[in-house]
C-alpha cells in the first residue's frame, strides 16, 4: 500500500502555477498523485509529473457525462491505470432503478476502458451512505450491481459524514475497495473545518487497516482553513510515522 495526493486539494495553486505546484508536492515527499480534470491539462501535467519523478496510478474524470474515449486516451498518456468517476449528485441515489441505471453505465464504461488497458472505479460522497435501499446503504446496493472488474474508491470521511462507520463499510465492501480517500476533521459538511490526518474524529489508522485489498491511500482535503501545503505535509508525516511505527 502506498500514499498519493488528490490534486483537487491544490486546485487553486494549480490554477496559478501547475508546474510549480507539482514540484512542491514532490518536495514535500509525495511520490504519487491522483489528478482530476486531466483531459484539459494532460500535456502540461504529464510534463510536470515526469520532471518531478511522480506517477499517477489513479485519476478522477466524469465518465458518465463526458467523452469516455477522450478520457481514457488522456489517462493512458499520463500513465493512469484506474479512472474513477468522482461524483453523482444525491438525486441519483434515492431509488433502486436509478442506481441500477448508473451501475449499467459504469459497467459499460469499464468494458470500454478495458480496451485501453484501464480499470474503472467510483468515488462516493455522503449521500450514497445516507440513502437506504432494500435494507442497506445505497453504496452497498450499488456495489452488488457492479461487474467484477470495477473498483471502489471509498471516501472514508464522507462515509462518516453520511452517518456510517467507515471501518464497518470498508469491511462490508471487502475486496472491491482498492483506493480510499484519507481525510480528517469534525465530520460535518463544513469543508473548511477539515484537518490533517490524525487530528480529527476519523480513526484514520483503523480505517486504513480495514481496507484489506487497498492499493493506494489518497490524501485529500476538500478545503482547509490553514496553509494547504502545510496541511498535506502534516498528513503525509502522520501516515509515514504510523507506517514506520508498524514496522518497528
Amino acid at each position: 500500500m502506498s500514499y498519493s495526493l488528490q490534486l483537487y486539494t491544490l486546485r487553486n495553486a494549480i490554477a496559478e502555477d501547475l508546474p510549480g505546484t507539482i514540484r512542491k508536492v514532490a518536495e514535500i515527499g509525495y511520490t504519487q498523485v491522483e489528478p482530476y480534470n486531466f483531459v484539459a491539462t494532460a500535456k502540461e501535467l504529464g510534463a510536470a509529473l515526469k520532471e518531478n519523478g511522480l506517477t499517477a496510478p489513479s485519476g478522477h474524470a466524469p465518465l458518465l457525462s463526458q467523452d469516455q474515449d477522450e478520457i481514457f486516451a488522456a489517462a493512458k498518456e499520463l500513465g493512469i491505470t484506474t479512472v474513477i468517476d468522482p461524483y453523482l449528485p444525491a438525486e441519483h441515489w434515492q431509488d433502486a432503478g436509478d442506481i441500477r441505471a448508473t451501475a449499467e453505465k459504469l459497467n459499460a464504461a469499464a468494458k470500454k476502458g478495458a480496451g485501453y488497458g484501464i480499470r474503472v472505479g467510483y468515488h462516493n460522497h455522503a449521500w450514497e451512505l445516507e440513502s437506504s435501499i432494500e435494507g442497506r446503504t445505497a453504496l452497498e446496493f450499488f456495489e452488488s450491481l457492479l461487474d467484477p472488474e470495477l473498483v471502489l474508491e471509498v471516501d472514508t470521511y464522507w462515509v462518516a459524514v453520511g452517518g456510517q462507520d467507515p471501518v464497518d463499510i470498508l469491511t462490508k465492501l471487502g475486496d472491491r475497495v482498492k483506493f480510499i480517500h484519507i481525510k480528517d476533521g469534525n465530520l460535518t459538511t463544513d469543508t473548511k473545518a477539515q484537518q490533517p490526518a490524525g487530528q480529527g474524529k476519523v480513526p484514520v489508522l483503523d480505517v486504513i487497516a480495514a481496507a484489506k485489498s487497498l492499493e493506494v491511500g489518497v490524501v485529500e482535503f476538500d478545503d482547509y482553513s490553514g496553509d494547504i501545503f502545510d496541511g498535506i505535509s502534516q498528513s503525509l508525516a502522520y501516515l509515514n510515522a504510523a507506517a514506520e511505527g508498524a514496522k518497528a
